[in-house]
């Protein structure tokens, strides 16, 4: 009780980070202050009365890695795998002197990740894909959609707009929003649900890409491991090579590389891509009510 109205006097500091787009509040949980970091969750990444965010990371303790990642969407649900994510949480690690080298490791989802502190990006190692489910169909409201879903650290739907002529030859005017969220709620991914990418090739190892995430339950403007699931995809069904590049909604631009060892299985795979500090601050947070005060 001490420790909680301590910070709640104080405050407790935090970081706006952007990883390519994709963007989150960070703190440096090691004490265990936050307690419920669903609710704040859903009050941080508010973008109408919080700081506004895609979702919320938390550096924990860990005694497999030199750090813990608990990442939450922006609705409050537990989110997983998020590339765009650790590769901010590392950089945060290393600016935060949390982590003195620039090579590191970190626990999520039971799973350790390695992490490379680079000049003007961060590039981190992904756990290998699973699911593989090529040349799928659905029926939608308006149309028969041809997909193809990979897990890549969250499971993924990649549909590619010269596969769906009805969607149009560009990404430009598509509807995601309201497509994405008719394929993320469609029978076929219960229970669970699943993040949505349109891919347009822009040639054998190019592609633009614009995602639905699950959990923000909105268009986002970057998505690491969809970016990564896109790239397996295109490896499977287009035969590019490793590396490829996504240009995500941002207007960055992501790199994915790759070994493949098998059929459907791969090793080394590596996301690249920008993850910068936007701001720091202070919440002042009401742990009672679990609401903010302030934000400073």
């Amino acid at each position: 009780m001490v420790r909680m109205k301590q910070y709640q006097d104080e405050g407790i500091e935090f970081t706006k980070m952007s990883g390519a787009g994709n963007d989150f509040v960070v703190l440096d949980n090691r004490k265990g202050v936050v307690t419920d970091p669903a609710a704040l969750a859903r009050e941080l990444c508010n973008r109408r009365s919080g700081i506004g965010a895609d979702g919320l990371l938390l550096l924990e303790l860990s005694d497999r890695a030199d750090f813990l990642m608990r990442y939450y969407n922006s609705d409050g649900s537990y989110g997983g795998m998020c590339g765009n994510g650790g590769r901010c949480i590392s950089r945060y690690a290393y600016i935060k002197r949390i982590v003195n080298r620039p090579e590191m490791r970190f626990e999520a989802l039971e799973h350790v990740y390695s992490a490379s502190i680079l000049t003007d990006s961060v590039r981190l190692r992904m756990k290998n894909p699973l699911d593989f489910r090529l040349g799928q169909m659905i029926k939608l409201s308006q149309i028969d959609l041809r997909f193809h879903f990979v897990n890549s650290g969250s499971p993924h739907c990649v549909i590619f707009l010269d596969e769906n002529h009805e969607l149009g030859s560009t990404l430009e005017g598509l509807d995601v929003p309201v497509l994405g969220r008719e394929i993320r709620n469609h029978k076929y991914f219960i229970p669970d649900g699943t993040n949505v990418n349109f891919v347009e090739k822009i040639d054998a190892r190019c592609f633009t890409v614009r995602t639905y995430e699950r959990g923000v339950e909105e268009e986002t403007l970057a998505c690491g491991t969809g970016s990564v699931a896109v790239a397996l995809i295109a490896n499977q069904v287009k035969e590019s090579m490793s590396p490829i590049s996504l240009q995500v909604r941002s207007g960055e631009t992501l790199t994915v590389e790759f070994e493949k060892t098998g059929n459907t299985q791969y090793e080394n795979v590596t996301l690249n891509g920008s993850a910068h500090v936007v701001f720091n601050g202070k919440i002042m947070y009401d742990f009672s009510s679990q609401s903010i005060l302030d934000i400073v």
